[in-house]
């Protein structure tokens, strides 16, 4: 027997899970679907959380009347999710004259898309905006409503508002195959997943770089992704956070990025060149392309303060470069949300509220329930908490005061917290996702065993069956030294 929601929403990354939360207003039941055994583990992870303003895309795309009020609303959902937002504003810098014409066509292009304040500055406001932007630059573009995110923070936290709306998340569910019965208002979709079969009335694809094979298997339109790999780079964490830095874009590209984090680290990012679908590896043509275009920005950066290189795949749409949101003009009870590359972090929020306007739009009843509760308290983060409120979280359990990850402060109160919540980790990076506990400049080699046996203990499992992340990914065969 197939379990049976109104809605089916493929895909949980940063586009599936900002979807689920907006609709989990409604009176509906939905459940969102997720091959691997987690949140965020595709094009959200691999990704430098950048909320990019909006004056980039041409004007007249769906990125363009996304992006710029997909920034502006991160305002309100970092207030109501408890997640981590800094609105910094940001500079794309440039070097002659060239470059200022360009800049002032991102200037006119991010005013007709709806991006506020733009200005071209000079070099007294560059250095004064941020001293460390290279004395080189001539001018600059200054956008004041720049921000960054966690991205994974951003997926996590909506879809445990979800959850707690009402919303069943399913892990290690990929989808093999769709059976699409009936018509008109008798038409639904049954969905064959190796965690059980999911029957749907409407179906939404935000599949990543799987949703030209959900497209597919629904028998709705027919398109082929291309795997745009970017490499990132993180260095460890500044006295000051930098504001982002952007190079005058290319075509494809916007170019390698400097920019804080949330966290206080740098990150360098990302790089773009087509290769194999899948491809997570890292190449050291492109880590130095990274670090070379990181000088030219900001020549004092000290890049020996490496502590992670990693690559993802944004999910591009053969020929074309824009997202593809909305109805299917095939199978009108399946919606697409599909192509969500870069900035698909930036516009999650906005596509979220397309997706519910186009779904109203399409005839679903949309009747928000009285219960609906929009806010997500925010997990104690020990690091960051006031002395006063770290005492307080001691007295209330003296695992608070076990320090496991040093690098980042992160007690064990606050790991079996990231694993009890709904969804909760179920994995060694699980966990380093929702409390950072091997995030730091270890990279775990302090913390990672102590990390496993907490996950051992409660999931109730023996540590040899302790993932690193998706299926597979054991970290410990044989007998280990002490345990019995």
């Amino acid at each position: 027997m197939a379990e049976t929601f109104d809605i089916a929403i493929v895909g949980a990354g940063i586009t599936g899970c900002a979807i689920a939360r907006q609709l989990a207003r409604y009176d509906l039941s939905i459940c969102v679907v997720e091959a691997a055994n987690d949140i965020a583990l595709g094009a959200s992870k691999a990704n430098g959380g950048l909320a990019h303003a909006g004056y980039d895309p041409a004007s007249g795309t769906v990125k363009a009347q996304v992006n710029a009020r997909g920034c502006e609303l991160y305002g309100t959902w970092a207030q109501e999710l408890g997640f981590l937002f800094c609105r910094t504003g940001s500079m794309v810098l440039g070097f002659n004259d060239e470059d200022r014409a360009h800049l002032e066509k991102l200037r006119r292009n991010g005013l007709a898309n709806g991006v506020p304040e733009l200005s071209i500055v000079g070099p007294d406001r560059i250095r004064e905006l941020e001293p460390r932007a290279s004395a080189d630059a001539t001018c600059a573009l200054w956008c004041p409503s720049t921000g960054f995110v966690d991205p994974f923070e951003v997926a996590i936290a909506a879809l445990e508002n979800a959850v707690a709306n009402g919303v069943t998340f399913m892990r290690s569910a990929s989808v093999e195959a769709i059976e699409v019965a009936g018509s008109g208002d008798d038409a639904h979709f049954t969905l064959a997943t190796p965690a059980g079969n999911v029957r749907c009335r409407y179906l939404i694809n935000a599949a990543g770089s799987g949703a030209a094979d959900i497209s597919h298997m629904a028998g709705a339109e027919e398109f082929q992704m291309v795997w745009r790999q970017g490499n990132i780079v993180v260095l460890d964490k500044e006295p000051r956070t930098l504001m982002p830095l952007y190079p005058v874009p290319t075509p494809v590209s916007k170019g390698v990025i400097v920019t804080g984090t949330v966290h206080g680290n740098t990150v360098i990012t990302a790089t773009a060149a087509v290769r194999e679908p899948g491809d997570t590896q890292t190449y050291a043509s492109d880590v130095n392309a990274l670090l070379t275009g990181a000088r030219k920005l900001v020549p004092d950066l000290d890049t020996r303060r490496v502590v992670r290189a990693f690559a993802g795949g944004r999910p591009v749409i053969q020929g074309t470069n824009d997202f593809f949101i909305g109805q299917s003009a095939v199978v009108p009870e399946l919606f697409q949300a599909s192509g969500i590359q870069s900035p698909g972090v930036a516009s999650a929020p906005a596509i979220a509220e397309r997706m519910e306007q186009v779904l109203r739009d399409a005839g679903v009843p949309l009747r928000e329930r009285d219960d609906w509760d929009p806010i997500r308290r925010a997990p104690d983060d020990f690091d960051r908490a006031p002395l006063a409120r770290k005492e307080e979280l001691i007295e209330s359990d003296p695992a608070w005061g076990q320090i496991i990850c040093r690098c980042e402060t992160v007690p064990e109160a606050e790991i079996v917290a990231a694993i009890r919540r709904q969804p909760g980790a179920v994995s060694v990076e699980g966990v380093k996702r929702r409390c950072r506990a091997g995030m730091g400049r270890c990279q775990s080699g302090f913390c990672q065993s102590r990390v496993v046996a907490i996950i051992a203990r409660e999931l109730g499992c023996d540590p040899s069956e302790v993932l690193l992340e998706d299926t597979g990914s054991w970290l410990v065969e044989g007998p280990l030294k002490g345990v019995r």
